[in-house]
């Protein structure tokens, strides 16, 4: 059996996780090793399985300072970089691109924590698209218990109603977690 199918297969029976299935995603939410996570079921995961688990944010510096960050993050390490010398005129926005010094970010913490490639990894980012694909890039350099939390820290889109257009409609924040805006610099990879 597949390294990553024994360690989901381990995983979902040892622990109770409910497993989504991925066909129920947005294809931007999937990942290849297909380990998912609602935020809600965070706290419960990082508690079974301490202290041998790393939780980590891979969304920018500047969504943690200015949108705030979940409590019991172990780090901080962006998967892509704005680019604020450009407009994207089709998405109203700077550009995002990913960050070459990624892996090296991940690892910093890694380490300090002592995760070996096969134990437990939660990656949370706004919405579920950047964990899948920062899930996907750790597969790739062996790491094999890599979670995904598909709605995120600030949840999905509300298609209609009065929020409509808004991060409204689940994720860490939406739904009550703890948080704060307060940044632990030791936990972000400014200057590292």
């Amino acid at each position: 059996m597949r390294p990553f199918l024994l360690a989901l297969v381990f995983t979902l029976f040892s622990f109770n996780v409910h497993a989504l299935d991925p066909a129920t995603l947005p294809k931007i939410k999937v990942s290849k090793m297909g380990l998912y996570l609602e935020a809600k079921d965070v706290p419960e995961f990082l508690k079974k399985h301490a202290p041998k688990v790393l939780f980590l944010d891979v969304r920018t510096i500047e969504e943690v300072l200015f949108v705030g960050s979940p409590d019991g993050l172990d780090g901080q390490a962006s998967f892509g970089i704005m680019h604020y010398d450009k407009w994207d005129k089709e998405k109203n926005t700077f550009p995002r691109n990913p960050n070459p010094d990624f892996l090296s970010q991940f690892e910093v913490f890694a380490l300090d924590k002592g995760i070996e490639k096969n134990d437990p990894i939660v990656l949370i980012c706004r919405s579920g698209d950047r964990s899948a694909m920062s899930a996907d890039l750790l597969g790739r350099y062996g790491y094999t218990n890599v979670w995904s939390v598909v709605d995120g820290f600030e949840g999905d889109m509300a298609k209609d109603g009065p929020n409509k257009g808004k991060r409204a409609v689940n994720g860490w924040k939406n739904i009550g977690l703890p948080w704060s805006y307060n940044v632990d610099q030791n936990k972000v990879t400014m200057g590292k």
